[in-house]
């Protein structure tokens, strides 16, 4: 059937509507009804329920939940209830564990007055504030395409299809999409998102800022022996088992009852086509360090998620006819905090409170400029500037002289308002950082003992990722033979290792090579949208409802 064959799908009008119930998309849907309780705001999420795709470390810093909710702490509903009561920053060797005193650490390093928890848990609790305050959240409905009207302002988004087979004909479930139509349409959806891609290329909203940055954090959820439980303890290491021109690190957090979040993060403009993130994940696991307090206890979940690293430098502009960009779909993570839910929280609230003066203005689809101008003066670009040089200092000197010139950057920062080092570039995009497998080795990665190290199918299992099998492939590879005369031939297919879910194999048939996309393990982490050296796949939202379940990650 094609596009003029399909029924025309029904629509429904709102003054805003959301892409995302992310902790921005949720935080903005709070801020428009607390502003204006007659609004009529949609939250339209591709997650099966708030929660399902969300994914942090996460030590969260109160910030943004104390402007949107003062009286957050005294809800006992709110599930974030662990206080950091002691903060540890180490560079581990292979067999030791380096402390690095704190002093060293520039005030803003300082986690004592953040709290650890699960942010998923944290986005059910907005959810239902704002649903409290009216406003409409969809759950298991992808936002499929960005509509515009005629003068080429967005207008509004419209939902997937559903019931389409893998061969791409309606099947007898087929049911049409909704138009979802707004005065203006904020954009949450997190990082990489890919109607967020589109909205960056039609308007050239990235035409002044530097390329966009990613890592890639994989994270697992321990319950560990009560004796060995520390709440409040947050732990940070660089070093090994990276190398020393490979950015990344460990996150090890202790809270609630005998929980511990244990994650590893790397930076995605690593050079060795052979490194596999997922293993260098396993191997930090068997650090003596981290080893001893994991034994004995049991893993309840697994995820991966691309993270924003890019910093004040790479923000486009949030700005264009009809609509905005908040949160991570901009990328306003602070990479040497770790932490982006506050200033994601911040954009949504200020994005709000633009969008509601335009309203009340009684403007409808046009540009909030208003709102482009204000964030770098908001505390949102207070928090970013001072430490925009940490990330292109690793990426230039490595961690070992990086780390230390962005410490002293960002102490110059605080102590000055200045930098010697002026605004740094980031280069190029981290597609464009791969060797050629030539001038690299294979690893031979440690086979996981199944105690403290896994392997990727059975972590995929913990994930609860599932997709309707017979649906079309959301991975879209747009040309098969440069993926196997390049991806492959040249690189060594590296999607194989970046990939933290095991969907993409290349599989020998005779003579010839097939590269297999198993789809239903996709867990949207979007790695392979940022690292495929060609640029030559692209993730778009499958089916709503599709991809991991995570309970309380």
């Amino acid at each position: 059937m094609s596009t003029e064959e399909l029924p025309p799908r029904e629509s429904m009008e709102f003054d805003v509507v959301i892409v995302g119930a992310g902790p921005s998309g949720l935080s903005a849907a709070i801020r428009l009804k607390q502003l204006n309780a007659d609004l009529n705001v949609v939250v339209v999420e591709k997650g099966s329920e708030v929660g399902a795709h969300i994914l942090s470390g996460a030590v969260i810093d109160p910030a943004g939940l104390d402007k949107l909710v003062p009286d957050w702490r005294d809800d006992p509903d709110c599930s974030l209830k662990t206080q950091v009561k002691d903060d540890r920053f180490f560079w581990f060797t292979e067999t030791g564990a380096i402390k690095l005193p704190n002093f060293i650490m520039p005030p803003l390093m300082n986690n004592h007055h953040c709290y650890i928890g699960s942010l998923g848990n944290v986005c059910r609790w907005l959810a239902r504030k704002a649903e409290a305050l009216g406003v409409e959240i969809y759950p298991g409905f992808a936002a499929a395409e960005v509509l515009y009207d005629e003068a080429g302002n967005v207008r509004g988004i419209a939902t997937g299809d559903m019931g389409i087979g893998r061969d791409g004909k309606p099947k007898d479930s087929f049911t049409r999409g909704m138009e979802l139509l707004g005065k203006y349409t904020l954009f949450a959806e997190g990082a990489r998102g890919s109607l967020t891609k589109q909205l960056i290329a039609k308007y050239a909203l990235d035409a002044k800022s530097e390329p966009p940055k990613f890592g890639i954090g994989l994270k697992e959820v321990w319950q560990i022996d009560p004796a060995k439980h520390q709440k409040g303890l947050v732990q940070h290491a660089v070093g090994w088992p990276l190398k020393n021109d490979t950015g990344g690190g460990l996150f090890f957090y202790h809270y609630d009852e005998n929980l511990v979040s244990i994650g590893f993060v790397v930076h995605l403009n690593y050079n060795d086509p052979y490194l596999s993130p997922f293993d260098e994940f396993q191997r930090v696991k068997n650090h003596p360090a981290v080893r001893s307090t994991l034994e004995g206890g049991k893993r309840l979940a697994y995820g991966a998620r691309a993270i924003t690293e890019g910093g004040y430098q790479s923000v486009p502009r949030l700005s264009f006819p009809g609509g905005a960009l908040i949160g991570c779909a901009a990328g306003f993570v602070n990479v040497p905090r770790i932490k982006g839910v506050h200033n994601a929280m911040g954009t949504g609230m200020l994005a709000a409170e633009h969008v509601s003066a335009a309203l009340a203005a009684g403007r409808a689809n046009d540009e909030l400029a208003e709102y482009e101008n204000a964030w770098r003066d908001s505390v949102v670009g207070k928090d970013l500037y001072p430490v925009r040089n940490a990330k292109p200092l690793l990426s230039k000197f490595g961690t070992f002289i990086g780390a230390g010139l962005g410490i002293f950057d960002m102490w110059c920062n605080t102590l000055f308002g200045a930098s010697l080092f002026g605004t740094q570039s980031h280069a190029k995009p981290d597609r464009a950082t791969l060797d050629a497998a030539k001038s690299h080795a294979p690893k031979n990665y440690p086979k996981p003992d199944g105690k403290i190290s896994f392997d990727k199918l059975s972590s995929v299992f913990l994930s609860n990722t599932n997709h309707e099998e017979d649906q079309p492939v959301h991975l879209k590879v747009a040309d098969m033979n440069l993926q196997k005369t390049s991806e492959h031939d040249v690189f060594a297919g590296p999607s194989n290792r970046y990939c933290p879910a095991g969907v993409y194999e290349w599989v020998e048939e005779g003579s010839s090579l097939r590269f297999q996309i198993n789809a239903q393990n996709c867990v949207h982490c979007k790695t392979c949208d940022v690292k495929d050296p060609n640029g030559n796949i692209t993730w778009v939202p499958p089916e709503g409802g599709g991809g991991p379940n995570y309970e309380a990650m």
